[in-house]
């Protein structure tokens, strides 16, 4: 490849999937100063389906929308990698292209986000009147590390994810569940603003790629790391948020979660050398055997199914929960690293 032609990174256009492929351009360009490297943003179907959808919550969005449009792109070569939250990769790919690469993994887990009971905001709506309505309730301000079993019965959990929803059910029956829509910005001051949700649930990598992080009472900030002019730049959550971590023996995460992903056109030696040096090795081989889970499962991104894989030592580790079938069934297993498809499909044949 000559090194005067630049390298085209194609994204979508969110905040989050800016922050992850900036993040790739910037390992790039260490990686390989002898490189011209650029960033194509393009917007996707399911981008557009999703502001639309926003009238309409009820309605799901086909598996794949994500992704169509940044693949279109790397067949007809008008860009050379595409960036991808791997949770919403579909995991059979258009003929032609392949996942080269995968980064390392963030964190894994899911976050509960709910209204701070003591914040200044919440305080003033805490206290105000309310006129009593048949069959209503009080909206819900929480403490610090409140959980999901801590939520009053009844309570209103924001979630458009059929698995989350599904692990939020079969922990808390008493719990309601309603679909949300929006990106992380939008979800967050939507349960600020609406007393009718109480909560949603969001990826902890997806905050903490917009450089937000939980404060000591578990606060929802932008990281005070960071330096003055970058946090400067950065959308802030809404005040009077709080958030508690959920550890995957409570809430298992989506295929995966905090990765991600770089897909390539099949036939291209170079990208592929390049990508090679991108990739991490565990974390590719976690995600192969959660895919071929998935894959086995005959699901997408929004089936009721989650597993999460990981590497120790020599072996690989997976555990799966399947609400296909209304009950929830869970499985485990492990093989060698090396057997990581095989790993996945036992999983999902014990679970089918």
């Amino acid at each position: 490849m000559s090194s005067d032609k630049p390298i085209i990174i194609c994204t979508r256009g969110s905040a989050l999937a800016l922050a992850q492929s900036r993040r790739v351009l910037a390992d790039c360009e260490a990686l390989f100063p002898d490189r011209r490297f650029e960033l194509k943003i393009i917007r996707t179907t399911g981008d557009k389906l999703q502001t639309a959808s926003l009238a309409n919550p009820n309605e799901s969005l086909p598996k794949g929308l994500f992704t169509k449009e940044l693949e279109v792109a790397l067949i007809e070569k008008e860009a050379d990698i595409a960036v991808h939250s791997l949770k919403d990769l579909p995991t059979e790919l258009p003929e032609g292209l392949k996942l080269s690469a995968v980064g390392p993994r963030a964190d894994v887990r899911d976050v509960l986000v709910f209204r701070d009971a003591a914040h200044p905001l919440n305080q003033e709506r805490l206290n105000a009147p309310r006129e009593w309505s048949p069959g209503g309730r009080d909206p819900y301000f929480g403490k610090p590390r409140a959980s999901l079993a801590k939520l009053p019965a009844g309570a209103v959990v924001a979630t458009s994810s059929t698995r989350r929803a599904a692990q939020v059910l079969a922990l808390r029956p008493d719990l309601t569940v309603v679909p949300i829509r929006g990106n992380v910005g939008t979800r967050l001051q939507k349960v600020m603003d609406q007393l009718d949700l109480d909560a949603t649930i969001l990826a902890a990598a997806g905050l903490s790629r917009l450089s937000f992080e939980l404060g000591p009472r578990g606060e929802l900030r932008v990281d005070p790391r960071l330096p003055a002019a970058e946090r400067a730049a950065i959308a802030a959550p809404p005040a009077g948020l709080l958030a508690t971590i959920l550890e995957p023996e409570e809430m298992l995460p989506a295929v995966g979660q905090g990765a991600v992903a770089l897909e390539t056109r099949a036939d291209d030696p170079d990208i592929a050398r390049l990508c090679a040096v991108l990739n991490h090795t565990n974390t590719f081989q976690a995600v192969t055997a959660e895919r071929a889970f998935l894959r086995a499962m005959g699901g997408g991104c929004q089936s009721p199914v989650a597993g999460y894989a990981r590497v120790l030592g020599h072996q690989l580790y997976l555990r799966a929960v399947s609400f296909r079938d209304g009950a929830g069934k869970s499985a485990e297993g492990r093989r060698p690293v090396r057997e990581a498809e095989k790993l996945g499909e036992e999983i999902a044949a014990q679970l089918k």
